[in-house]
């Protein structure tokens, strides 16, 4: 079942003046429930143009946003409140939004905003603060004295208290070292998994993608012009090429091999398989 689709999405900048600009083009896409969607493309693809639109941030020049079948712009003014609870939009570098005196008091501003008294956005915040790996110490803490992975953290706590259905996710890891990065992606893995969180990643690291998505969507020029699963969509990177975004460390080996000769077949995504397909064939010219 398709929790979010669009029908026919439109969106253009500065309508009506010498500096219109079509950002997004007619697109249909269906997001299902409980997926793990990375959604890639170069620079001024339209990609964070398109995720805005998704929880009401900016309204469609054409065409329909879908919620659970409900067109968001077709709802009643107080019922649009109810899509930001359940579309939690995550933009790059959250940490920048942070601006309450303390961890708590940004984590419940959300909550307390939608409608939850003082004790219930307490608890919402208790409630969140262990998904993203932080103790109950740092309730009373200034954000801005966090470091920028904590501070991230905090952020990301302040979207999941709102409880969405839906997680949407501009660069999460950007500016995060490999660690850091990896941590940020397992949560977002266990919000999907064990809290059934649908997940849309934007992103430009194909390793995120590769490893921890179902399904690609590949944005080109305001448009949608690939939609696959992700075991389909790296047998062949054509389309990674003409976009030139790198390919996962594993792919660039396995298409580098096979120019110096190997025979490997395209369904090898893992260093696994691949270790074993080499030897294989090793062995055979022995």
């Amino acid at each position: 079942m398709a929790i979010l689709k669009t029908e026919g999405l439109t969106y253009q900048y500065s309508v009506g003046t010498p500096f219109e600009k079509t950002a997004v083009d007619h697109v249909d896409l269906e997001i299902q429930d409980g997926e793990f969607v990375g959604l890639i493309g170069h620079t001024g693809s339209g990609k964070s143009t398109l995720i805005q639109q998704f929880n009401g941030l900016l309204k469609p020049t054409s065409g329909r946003i879908l919620l659970d079948g409900q067109d968001i712009w077709a709802l009643k003014k107080a019922d649009m409140r109810q899509v930001r609870f359940q579309v939690g939009l995550v933009f790059q570098y959250p940490e920048y939004q942070l601006f309450e005196e303390t961890v708590e008091k940004d984590i419940a501003f959300g909550p307390k905003n939608f409608g939850e008294k003082e004790e219930e956005a307490a608890a919402t915040v208790r409630r969140v603060l262990p998904y993203v790996g932080l103790s109950e110490e740092y309730l009373r803490r200034s954000p801005f004295e966090l470091s920028g992975g904590q501070k991230r953290r905090v952020a990301i706590a302040g979207i999941l208290a709102m409880d969405p259905n839906v997680l949407v996710l501009d660069e999460p890891t950007a500016g995060l070292d490999p660690q850091g990065a990896r941590e940020m992606m397992e949560l977002f893995v266990r919000m999907n998994k064990e809290f059934h969180k649908t997940v849309l990643l934007v992103t430009h690291d194909m390793e995120h993608v590769l490893n921890y998505c179902d399904h690609v969507v590949v944005v080109r020029d305001g448009g949608i012009c690939c939609a696959q699963n992700v075991q389909d969509f790296f047998k062949d990177i054509s389309i990674l090429k003409e976009l030139r975004i790198t390919p996962p460390a594993i792919i660039r080996m396995r298409e580098e091999l096979n120019q110096r000769g190997f025979h490997l077949s395209n369904d090898l995504l893992s260093i696994e398989e691949l270790a074993k397909a080499v030897a294989s064939e090793v062995k055979s010219h022995e």
